[in-house]
């Protein structure tokens, strides 16, 4: 049974919501779940997929519009806000804010923190006086 189950890995959450926004994304437009199990190769059911895109919803990465009976789903953002997104909602469990920052730009190498400081020396979306 140990070999039966090597050759079809069980893939965990977070994998298994990468290949579907990775799917969203090559689309050229917003796509149905159908069209995402189709691209993903069929090798996942279509009610998995169904599960995928509505965590996925909840979480905020991906819309949805009614189309028809169905729903048409599209990437809320881009790979780098992704990203961001999921920082942020690690950065919001936590208690201490100040350390957890503090712990991640003393972690950083020479370049990113360059950038880090570019970054943060620009004005903010905000309008500054």
């Amino acid at each position: 049974m140990a070999e039966q189950r090597e050759g079809s890995r069980r893939r965990g959450q977070g994998e298994l919501e990468a290949l579907v926004l990775a799917a969203l994304r090559e689309a050229d437009g917003p796509a149905t779940a159908g069209w995402v199990q189709e691209r993903l190769g069929g090798g996942l059911a279509y009610t998995t997929v169904i599960t995928i895109l509505t965590r996925l919803l909840a979480k905020g990465v991906v819309t949805r519009e009614r189309t028809g009976r169905s729903f048409a789903w599209t990437p809320a953002s881009d790979q780098a806000g992704l990203a961001a997104h999921r920082m942020r909602r690690v950065l919001d469990a936590e208690s201490d804010r100040e350390a957890v920052l503090a712990s991640f730009v003393t972690g950083l190498g020479p370049d990113d923190e360059r950038l880090l400081r570019e970054l943060l020396g620009r004005p903010g979306d905000e309008g500054e006086d």
